[in-house]
């Protein structure tokens, strides 16, 4: 059992624990939550010893091994297979004395055998290829030198490292911000299987709830452990938040009663007992603290002006870099509003493509053409990297737009949650989400009609992801994404391209197909029967062969009978399913709006403001007219999955 005792914990003059205390069960799976920055990551170090709590302590039995993502992996020309055998100690020390034993002591070279019997040494080899495997490395790069590797493929064989040595407790901190969508799909059902404690620090929505049995929360310099996934989190934590506030409320309410009394017949004689009475009484009544609320975090987009389909078109084209094709015979066709994930593993031309359309990279043989006056929004984490650490948000902004006063520079960056004196701060003290968010706002400035987002979510936690997909679904223009996000994915994108083999096809299924192809080994690729529903359904893709003015392209910008196109009829099963969850999505968003606002209509010192009871009243009828709107959407698509 993981036993963390009453710690205290400061820097730089800031309190990040202060009487803190948790136990974690043997082999239970638990994600470490809470915002940026309250100290998640140190708590990390403080339980594998590289730092100490100022008081009270952190204690594991003595024969537990405590597994890390090594923060640091060497180049030179060890390979990532031998690195990942090297790293199980045991065994590698048992090798070297079977050596020495072979050399100088023969009588022993049973007893060490069958040691290396114990821990199945004869299949290291063979497991270390697997864990590698999962994680992206085939046959070839697995004997490759470190050197050849980049930090992220670095990354990797560090986790898989750590993952080989098979600590009893395994600390992992944001671990599939080095995978691609692939990699983490296959870590998930890895960490499903396995047996030991593991402490996961994660912004990842599904990565959590698919993985984990228990949240620790870190809120107000105090941990709190809540049984169940992510999601059954959220409920708890809010059923709290609303019980506390009434009760909190009924007592302020019982506190006033009771003053007023006293108020009103301290002076009498008659009354002076009773009113000395209850203030001994309002004494005694120990206030309760209000739940800390997250602030509401924002990302809000310009609308694009409208542009007449297809607005980018590309003809044969093949793609890559010196001279060399990376990708080939690639037709494709973006409208406006189209909603595309790029999958496939790192190292298969995802960026590349997702740059090609953005017109960033020229394809070296066939054509890109896109319409006039396209704008083009692309984010990639290098953008983040390269802001200047020595200026504000606001000055950043003003070199992009020179002509924009103070004002109108401020209230665009407030729509990103940069107001106040965060526009005026040095981008080298932001945060890495913020750093992302800022990056995001300059990106949109000029509402672009295509946005491109290459791993958006990295630095952003699970508050400013959410707050990402409701805008993202809001935003009129073209959304395509690179994201190792399953919960971004699935919200946000109505077709997956699978970029594999050095080109690109546009699946058949959803995520959750996909993940299951994944899962059993087919990589993604759809079967021959898959293949030739695919061909039935190609003029209803956002990928088809059609040139620009083709009547395909007609079709699709002109609505049929109540509003819905021949292409949006004759939308495939996986697409019907996916606006049923975004459906269901926006029921869930409403009804919760409505249930705050009914929360505040039940408060009655709310009425003593007519102004704001009135407003309030007036954005709940709005909400109930837009949920039976909603509800009647919902019942349509249901229909049309049901035929």
């Amino acid at each position: 059992m993981l036993t963390i005792n009453a710690i205290d914990y400061r820097v730089g003059g800031r309190v990040l624990f202060a009487g803190a205390s948790a136990q974690i069960e043997t082999g239970h799976k638990v994600g470490l939550i809470g915002r940026n920055g309250v100290g998640k990551t140190t708590l990390f170090r403080m339980i594998s010893g590289e730092i100490e709590p100022d008081r009270g302590e952190i204690s594991l039995p003595r024969h537990m091994r405590l597994g890390l993502v090594a923060q640091e992996t060497p180049g030179g020309n060890i390979t990532p297979h031998d690195m990942v055998l090297a790293s199980d100690i045991n065994r590698q020390n048992l090798l070297a004395k079977l050596d020495q034993a072979a050399a100088h002591n023969p009588e022993h070279l049973a007893e060490i055998e069958a040691e290396l019997l114990d821990i199945d040494a004869a299949t290291a080899p063979s497991r270390a290829a697997i864990i590698l495997a999962g994680l992206g490395f085939d046959e070839t790069q697995q004997h490759q030198p470190m050197q050849s590797f980049s930090g992220g493929w670095r990354m990797r064989v560090a986790l898989a490292a750590c993952l080989f040595s098979n600590p009893d407790v395994l600390l992992l901190d944001e671990p599939t911000n080095h995978l691609d969508l692939e990699a983490a799909i296959w870590l998930e059902g890895f960490l499903q299987n396995w047996r030991g404690t593991l402490l996961v620090i994660s912004h990842d929505r599904d990565f959590l709830n698919n993985v984990t049995q228990s949240c620790l929360h870190i809120e107000g310099n105090k941990l709190t452990l809540y049984r169940g996934n992510y999601d059954r989190f959220e409920r708890t934590r809010a059923e709290r938040i609303a019980l506390t506030e009434a009760q909190r409320a009924k007592q302020i309410a019982q506190r006033e009663h009771m003053m007023e009394f006293v108020n009103r017949f301290r002076a009498q004689a008659t009354k002076a007992r009773q009113a000395q009475s209850r203030l001994k009484a309002i004494e005694k009544l120990s206030p309760i603290a209000a739940m800390i609320r997250d602030p509401e975090m924002v990302f809000n987009f310009p609308e694009p002006k409208e542009l007449a389909p297809p607005i980018i078109t590309i003809d044969d084209a093949s793609v890559g870099y010196d001279g060399r094709p990376i990708l080939k015979k690639l037709n494709l066709r973006i409208d406006p509003e189209d909603r595309i994930a790029l999958v496939g593993a790192n190292g298969n031309g995802k960026t590349t493509l997702a740059r090609m359309i953005g017109g960033f990279l020229a394809p070296m043989s066939g054509t890109r053409l896109a319409t006039r006056r396209l704008k083009v929004g692309y984010f990639a984490q290098h953008q983040v990297e390269e802001l200047n650490p020595d200026q504000t948000a606001l000055q950043h902004l003003a070199k992009l737009v020179p002509d924009w006063n103070e004002s109108a520079l401020r209230g665009y960056l407030g729509r990103f949650g940069f107001g106040g004196e965060l526009a005026l701060s040095k981008i080298g003290v932001l945060s890495g989400g913020e750093k992302a968010r800022l990056t995001l706002a300059l990106i949109t400035q000029d509402a672009p009609h295509v946005l491109i987002l290459d791993e958006p979510t990295n630095h952003l936690d699970i508050d400013a992801r959410a707050a990402l997909i409701e805008a993202l679904t809001e935003y009129k223009g073209v959304v395509i994404i690179v994201s190792h996000d399953r919960h971004l994915v699935e919200h946000v994108a109505d077709e997956l391209w699978l970029v594999e083999g050095g080109t690109v096809e546009r699946l058949s299924g959803d995520l959750a197909s996909y993940r299951q192809s994944l899962l059993r080994g087919s990589g993604g690729k759809s079967s021959k029967a898959d293949k030739n529903d695919k061909k039935s359904a190609k003029n209803a893709a956002s990928v088809p062969q059609a040139k620009p003015n083709s009547a395909a392209g007609q079709e699709s910008a002109n609505p049929g009978p109540g509003g819905i196109s021949e292409v949006k009829k004759r939308l495939p099963p996986s697409h019907l399913q996916k606006n049923l969850r975004e459906t269901e999505f926006q029921l869930d968003r409403i009804t919760a709006a409505i249930a705050k606002i009914d929360q505040k209509l039940a408060d009655p010192n709310l009425y003593e403001d007519k102004h704001k009871s009135r407003d309030l009243a007036m954005e709940r009828q709005k909400l109930s007219q837009q949920l039976a709107e909603t509800e009647a959407a919902w019942q349509k698509i249901s229909e049309m999955m049901a035929r």
